[in-house]
C-alpha cells in the first residue's frame, strides 16, 4: 500500500508512471475483442473480486451504456454490445457460494449462459483467484476467448488466459486503478466505433 509511505502528490505521481508502463498492444487488444464479440452478437462476460468486482460491474455498465450516442437510447434498432457482469447477481451467487463453494460462483454462471465465441474478461489482481482460474479453465475448455487482468507478477491467470491486460505492480489498490483507466480507453473505443460507427479518430 504506497499511500502509506508516499503523501498525496508523489502517490499521484505514481499511478501516472505505473498508467505508462502498461501495454498499449493489451489495451487495444481487449479492445478488439469486444469489437469482434459485437459484431458476431456474442456475449462479453466479466468477473472479479473485492475492488476488482467492483471493476467488473463498472465496466460492464459503461460498455453496455457508454458505447450508444444519447440518440440511440430510444432506437430499437440499433444493435448494442451483449456484456454481462457475473459479479451482479447477488443471491445466485450467494446460493453457489453457500452451498457448493465460493470457487464456482463464476463458473456456474458461465454453464448457464455462456457458448463458443463468447468472451470472459477475469479480473485478478494476484492472479491467483480459484473462482477465477475455475472460471477461465471452463471458458478455455467451451471455445470462449479470455482475458485475464492481472497485477503483480499476474499469478496463474496471466499464463492461463489467452491474452492479458498486466500491471506489473505489487499495490492492489493502484492495480485496479490502472484497470480501470485502462477500461475507460475502451469504452471510448467503443463509443467511436458502435455509437459512432467507426468515426476515425483526429489526428
Amino acid at each position: 500500500m504506497l499511500g502509506v509511505t508516499l503523501d498525496v502528490s508523489p502517490f499521484l505521481e505514481r499511478i501516472g508512471k505505473e498508467l505508462m508502463r502498461i501495454d498499449p498492444a493489451e489495451v487495444k487488444t481487449l479492445a478488439e475483442l469486444i469489437y469482434e464479440c459485437y459484431t458476431r452478437d456474442r456475449i462479453v462476460f466479466v468477473c472479479g473480486n473485492g475492488g476488482s468486482g467492483s471493476n467488473a460491474s463498472h465496466f460492464c455498465e459503461d460498455i453496455g451504456k457508454g458505447s450508444l450516442r444519447r440518440q440511440d437510447f430510444e432506437d430499437d434498432t440499433k444493435k448494442r454490445i451483449r456484456i454481462l457482469s457475473l459479479t451482479d447477481n447477488t443471491p445466485y451467487i450467494l446460493a453457489w457460494g453457500n452451498d457448493e463453494g465460493f470457487d464456482r460462483i463464476f463458473v456456474e454462471q458461465l454453464k448457464n449462459l455462456a457458448g463458443p465465441g463468447d468472451l470472459l474478461v477475469a479480473i485478478s489482481g494476484s492472479g491467483n483467484s480459484p473462482n477465477i482460474l475455475k472460471a477461465v479453465e471452463w471458458a478455455n475448455a467451451h471455445g470462449m476467448k479470455t482475458v485475464g487482468c492481472t497485477g503483480f507478477t499476474g499469478g496463474k491467470l496471466r499464463g492461463l488466459a489467452h491474452h492479458g491486460l498486466h500491471v506489473p505492480l505489487d499495490d492492489m489498490g493502484i492495480v485496479e486503478t490502472v484497470h480501470l483507466a485502462a477500461f475507460h480507453w475502451v469504452v471510448d473505443d467503443m463509443h467511436r466505433r458502435v455509437g459512432l460507427n467507426n468515426q476515425a479518430r483526429p489526428a
